[in-house]
This record gives structure tokens, C-alpha cells and sequence, in this order.
């Protein structure tokens, strides 16, 4: 027996030098600047040096952007935290069961954070909705403010969610250094969320039914999938912890961010990976100019995102309440006036609707070249609140939708001929459909009842040029090149075009 203990002993020796090495060969492997690698480490060897090391190195990452640094007190300060919480919610993987934490572990995130940005707006401190309305926009807290709203009676999971933001924020906060520059804040915080973390635009059968899921700050952080708007409050939100400026622009149906100083600007278009698209690609013939928003009226925004989700179901007693609920945010938003009105027409208030439209039919949107012609058409009687909702009807990726539209379309114009956006939504269903020539029929019948759009003016340059008519092309052309410029826009695809039609037909002008 003793020789079998002698024998063994030099392996049992060796086995345990080479326990020791290996530790330290994966403590070295750790990424230094991870707060979760380290605690998981730790978590997994708490009675080792290496483990003892990588569980205070995390703890200075947690600190590296505060002036103080609060004591660690090994067993006595994690286990309150319970590092299982920390690395959860900051590794969560898309669709995970959800992470409870206690209001114990929350206090401790967010004691441990209370030097992020965020904590020096008046909005952050906000547990009433009314008080929201009263505060200036530069003092509203986004993401507070959203979960305020969606958790209204559980305080406790609104907070558990701005904690997953707090250690996101002290995450991206341990790869920068000292006095970091926005434009290194940017880069991190668009590596984190859009490489690091994989956040995406959803696939369009997942968004096209559930478009408000995919707005909701909690939404997006349990899944990693958002649409525009939910992954730009998710980059608002975090920018906000780490004091960076960000602008909110809303070009029509869309929403990006921006950073300006001085001379420079840099997009961040949240559905491409973060990455810079020049103005002029979000301007269209009938969008001259781009909006810019503040922080309270992204809260109004996101209740008219779920609204249109809730309009596409056709619920517009739900519609209703959440443009409602939008309106103390935009209170002279001509959009909202516009939607809220038609809406207020289809659950049968027709003077609240009426009311609305008044106010509005006189009013070109300042971001729009042309005059929107449904207000007009519907309180001159030339459409009805049923008819109006013909436009708005949904057409998918399928064939069978757009004939479905199409249909509806002509059965409200049998009855309603000189309904404008009826024709113009009618005549883009043909083109749609290859139908090149009853498209052009179509146009040429709104052209006829009112040439001042310059949509149509374009769509028919278009499809004239596609038929070989070159001059009525150009024509239409120059008709669409003179309502832009009286508003001051010179959109690109009308330089296109003209570009398209030079190079196959001179200018009549030039032949005189």
C-alpha cells in the first residue's frame, strides 16, 4: 500500500500543478475589459486566487468611470447581487425565459450606478404619468418614462428593466476609456448592441403582425429584434446613461438618430447595423425636409407606432386611445390631428373627427411638398369615412393582397369618382401588378382632375417614358420639377430621371 502511495503521489502533484496552470491560462484568456466573463469566472472558481482576481477586476470595470470606488467586500457585497443576476441580464440570450430579480438586487444595481448620466434628469425621478407632461423635454428620462407607462402597476419590473440598462451602460462604460469622445461612445455603443449582441431588424412575417411588439423597449431587450423605433429608444436609452447628445429625425413612416456638432453629421440608421446614410436618401418627392424630434414626443411616438398596429387589425376603438394617449406629447402634431381624425370618423364620431380635420385642410405639412388631398375630398363630400379606409388597407409581399386592395379600390370609386388618393392608390396597384398601361390610364385620370401633385406627375413621366412617349415624358417631368422647387426641394430621383430620359430623348426645350 505505501509503494501504491509513493507511486501515485508524484501524478496527484503534477495533476495539481497542472490544475493550477490551467487556471491561470484561462484567467489570462478572460477578455479583461467583460464585466460578465470575469464574474462567470469568478462564479465558477470563487475559492481560487485567479477567481478572487477576476472577481475584483470586474468590480474596478463596474467603477472605472466614477470618481469614488465603493469597497468590495467579497462574500459579504456579491452575494447580495447574486453575479448570476448581473451576467443574465447582461449576456440574455433572444427569448430567454425572463430574469426576476428581487428589490434587493435591484437597489444594488442601482446604487452601483447612480453615476450614470440619466440619473441627473428630473425624469428619472418621475413614478406619476401627469408629471411627465409638465416636464421640458430635455429633462425626460426615455427609457424611464416608456416603462413607466407599459408597467404601471408593478413599478418593480419597470426598475428590473432599467437595471438591464444600467449594467449594458457600465458594460459598454468599461471598454471606453477616461473622457471618452462621442464618437468613441458611439462606436461602442453601436458595436454592443449591433455586433456584440446581434440586435436586429425583425423579419418583415414577424413585424408585419406585431409591429408595436417590436416597438416595446422590454420587447426588443428579450428578443435582440426591433423595428426602427424600438432599437433607436434602445440606443436613446443608453446614450442617455453615457451623457453622448443624439438627435431624433422622422422622415415619414421612419426614424433614425443623429449626431451633430458643428459642421459634422453622422446618421445612425438603427435598422443597418448602426451604420451613416446620407440625408438625401431619406427624402422622397414628397418629402422635402426631415423632422426633428425631442425626447418627449418619442413618447408620443410610440404609442402612434402601436396604434398603427392596432389600426392595421382594424381595432380603431384601440387606435383611438393610443393616439389619445399620444396627444399631450404632440399636441400640435398635424399628423397625429390628421390619423386621430379619420379615426375618430370610423368608430362613428363624426364631429370630433370633422372637428380635427378643420383644423388641419388648409395646412401643406412642412416636412411635405404637396397638400394632403383625403382632409379636402372627405369635407367637400367627395369620400366617406368607408372609403377613406381603402387606402390605408395592407397589402403584403403577396400578389392576392394587392388584387384584394385593388378590388375595394374600385368599388369605392364606382361611387366616389373624384376621390384623388382613391385613384393615385389605385393606379400604384397596377404598377404593382406589371400593368403598365391601365396604370397609365389611371394617372392620366387623376392628372385630368388635379395636376398639382408631384407624385403623380413623376409616375407618370415614368411609365410614359417606359412606353416610348418621350414627350409627355418630359412634360410630366417638368410639372414635377416646378410643384418641388416652389417648396424648395430638388429630390434626386426626379435628377434621375431626367438623367434616364436625356440619354433616350433630347429636351423639347433643347429643340427650340
Amino acid at each position: 500500500m505505501k509503494k501504491l502511495l509513493i507511486l501515485f503521489l508524484p501524478f496527484a502533484f503534477v495533476f495539481a500543478e497542472m490544475s493550477e496552470a490551467h487556471l491561470t491560462t484561462l484567467y489570462r484568456s478572460l477578455d479583461p475589459l467583460s464585466i460578465s466573463e470575469l464574474f462567470a469566472f469568478y462564479q465558477l472558481y470563487p475559492k481560487t486566487e485567479q477567481g478572487k482576481k477576476a472577481l475584483s477586476d470586474g468590480w474596478e470595470l463596474m467603477h472605472k468611470h466614477r470618481s469614488e470606488r465603493r469597497l468590495l467586500k467579497g462574500e459579504l457585497v456579491l452575494p447580495a447581487m447574486e453575479i448570476d443576476s448581473v451576467i443574465s441580464l447582461v449576456n440574455k440570450q433572444p427569448f430567454e425565459t425572463d430574469i426576476e430579480m428581487s428589490e434587493e438586487q435591484i437597489e444594488m444595481i442601482e446604487m452601483i450606478s447612480d453615476h450614470l448620466s440619466n440619473r441627473r434628469l428630473k425624469g428619472y425621478r418621475v413614478w406619476k404619468k401627469e408629471e411627465l407632461f409638465n416636464l421640458p423635454p430635455e429633462e425626460i428620462d426615455l427609457s424611464h418614462a416608456l416603462l413607466l407607462y407599459q408597467f404601471e402597476d408593478d413599478p418593480l419590473k419597470a426598475r428590473q428593466y432599467e437595471a438591464a440598462l444600467d449594467l449594458i451602460a457600465l458594460q459598454i462604460l468599461a471598454r471606453l476609456p477616461l473622457e471618452a469622445s462621442d464618437h468613441e461612445k458611439i462606436r461602442a455603443i453601436s458595436h454592443f448592441i449591433f455586433h456584440e449582441k446581434r440586435f436586429r431588424f425583425p423579419p418583415h412575417s414577424l413585424w408585419a403582425k406585431d409591429i408595436d411588439t417590436y416597438t416595446f423597449l422590454p420587447s426588443v431587450l428579450d428578443s435582440h429584434l426591433g423595428v426602427c423605433l424600438g432599437v433607436s429608444i434602445l440606443y436613446l436609452s443608453i446614450a442617455e446613461r453615457l451623457d453622448l447628445p443624439l438627435e431624433i429625425i422622422t422622415p415619414p413612416g421612419h426614424i433614425y438618430i443623429r449626431y451633430r456638432s458643428g459642421e459634422e453629421t453622422l446618421n445612425i440608421e438603427t435598422t443597418a447595423r448602426g451604420i451613416h446614410v446620407p440625408d438625401r436618401m431619406y427624402l422622397g418627392i414628397n418629402t422635402r425636409k426631415l423632422q426633428e424630434r425631442n425626447k418627449k414626443e418619442v413618447v408620443g411616438l410610440a404609442f402612434i407606432n402601436q396604434a398603427s398596429a392596432a389600426w392595421q387589425k382594424d381595432d380603431h376603438e384601440k387606435t383611438v386611445e393610443l393616439y389619445e394617449k399620444s396627444l399631450p406629447y404632440l399636441p400640435n402634431d398635424p399628423l397625429l390631428k390628421m390619423f386621430l381624425g379619420y379615426n375618430y370618423l370610423f368608430i362613428g364620431k363624426e364631429k370630433e373627427g370633422r372637428k380635427l380635420l378643420e383644423e388641419i385642410k388648409d395646412l401643406t405639412f412642412d416636412f411635405a411638398v404637396s397638400r394632403d388631398t383625403t382632409i379636402e375630398d372627405y369635407l367637400m363630400g367627395k369620400i366617406d369615412a368607408e372609403g377613406i379606409k381603402t387606402i390605408f388597407l395592407h397589402v403584403d409581399e403577396t400578389r392576392a393582397s394587392v388584387l384584394e386592395k385593388q378590388e375595394n379600390l374600385h368599388k369605392v370609386l364606382k361611387k366616389y369618382p373624384k376621390f384623388r388618393d382613391g385613384i393615385l392608390h389605385l393606379a400604384i396597384t397596377y404598377l404593382q401588378l406589371g400593368r403598365g398601361g391601365e396604370a397609365l390610364e389611371t394617372l392620366s385620370r387623376y392628372h385630368a382632375l388635379d395636376s398639382t401633385n408631384p407624385v403623380v406627375e413623376y409616375y407618370l413621366s415614368v411609365v410614359m417614358m417606359n412606353r416610348f412617349l418621350y414627350r409627355e415624358a418630359w412634360n410630366h417631368l417638368e410639372i414635377a420639377e416646378e410643384l418641388t422647387k416652389k417648396r424648395d426641394h430638388e429630390p434626386q430621383c426626379l435628377k434621375g430621371l431626367r438623367h434616364a430620359l436625356r440619354s433616350l430623348h433630347p429636351d423639347p426645350k433643347d429643340e427650340i
